[in-house]
């Protein structure tokens, strides 16, 4: 079974209603919100970043609204974590078992040590519904945003930290 398999399989398990779209692969949020099926004013598709401190002891999982920049300053104030960076792909591998391209919460599935912390940006909860990629960039999967939250975040033991991320116009 492959990972994109073992997500459907396990959000089946848990009695989560879904719609899984398959299409050519995206690799950019910009080509994911080009998504014929994505209703926009319904539903948004997270911009997904990988991020590690300093030390590469710590890792977040940052879902920002798709729009928004990641703005490394920002997000290390709000989380109290200086010198954030883009985790490296290796990492990626070890925790979420995914590859740059195909990053999602959904992987959290295969972070059985919990040493991902989700973090939320709290314009997503907004949203009716959420996608994501289903351990592959090649097919997305929709949920209700309630049910990520309470449904299947709670089932595999995540706790995620949200905040309120405004853009940093600068000095």
């Amino acid at each position: 079974m492959n990972k994109r398999e073992e997500i459907v399989k396990a959000i089946q398990d848990m009695g989560i209603p879904f719609a899984l779209y398959e299409h050519e692969p995206k690799y950019t949020i910009e080509d994911c919100l080009k998504t014929p099926e994505l209703n926009q004013d319904l539903a948004t598709m997270p911009k997904n970043v990988f991020l590690t401190n300093r030390q590469q002891t710590n890792f977040y999982l940052l879902l920002l609204s798709p729009e928004k920049p990641y703005q490394t300053r920002v997000v290390s104030k709000l989380l109290g974590v200086s010198r954030l960076s883009f985790a490296q792909s290796e990492h990626l591998s070890a925790y979420l078992q995914t590859d740059k391209g195909a990053v999602s919460p959904l992987n959290l599935l295969f972070d059985e040590k919990k040493q991902v912390q989700l973090v939320i940006d709290k314009d997503l909860l907004g949203f009716e519904r959420l996608w994501f990629h289903p351990g592959s960039n090649e097919a997305s999967l929709e949920m209700n945003t309630s049910d990520f939250l309470k449904r299947f975040l709670p089932a595999l033991g995540v706790m995620p930290v949200i905040l309120t991320i405004a853009v940093d116009e600068g000095d």
